[in-house]
């Protein structure tokens, strides 16, 4: 039997038609370009573990976190710890603040959807972004 995943949140912060990025420190996604996010800590529900994890890493105060997706991740080495529930939220944050890497991020930087498809990043972050783009032509 499966255990039960663990619960990890991410936050999507769009300035400008540009989508904020860290580049992890740690595993499983070292050296790979991801949407600010990590673990949730005990009794944190996914909204503020998204806020917590955007700050932590990015020295932004969102707000207002709207669900977009919920992502289950399968480990390729299959070691079912690292199985994660995946909340991906939309969030707002204020324009005037600059986000400097912090915490498990080595950089911070914003990108255009058609400069993500050339980094190195986790097919959940391409999807997601495939599809932002989508909904935003669809507008």
């Amino acid at each position: 039997m499966q255990p039960r995943p663990r619960l990890a949140s991410s936050a999507i912060v769009e300035r400008e038609g540009r989508f904020l990025l860290v580049r992890r420190r740690n595993p499983p996604a070292a050296d790979l370009y991801a949407f600010p996010g990590g673990r949730a800590e005990p009794g944190e529900t996914p909204e503020q573990t998204a806020l917590r994890e955007l700050f932590e890493e990015t020295g932004l105060l969102g707000h207002t976190p709207r669900l977009y997706e919920t992502v289950e991740l399968f480990p390729e080495d299959g070691v079912a710890e690292s199985h994660y529930l995946l909340s991906v939220f939309k969030v707002e944050a204020a324009a005037e603040t600059p986000a400097v890497a912090d915490d498990d991020a080595l950089e911070a930087d914003w990108f255009l959807p058609e400069e993500i498809t050339s980094l190195p990043v986790p097919d959940s972050v391409r999807a997601c972004v495939e599809r932002l783009v989508r909904d935003r032509e669809a507008r």
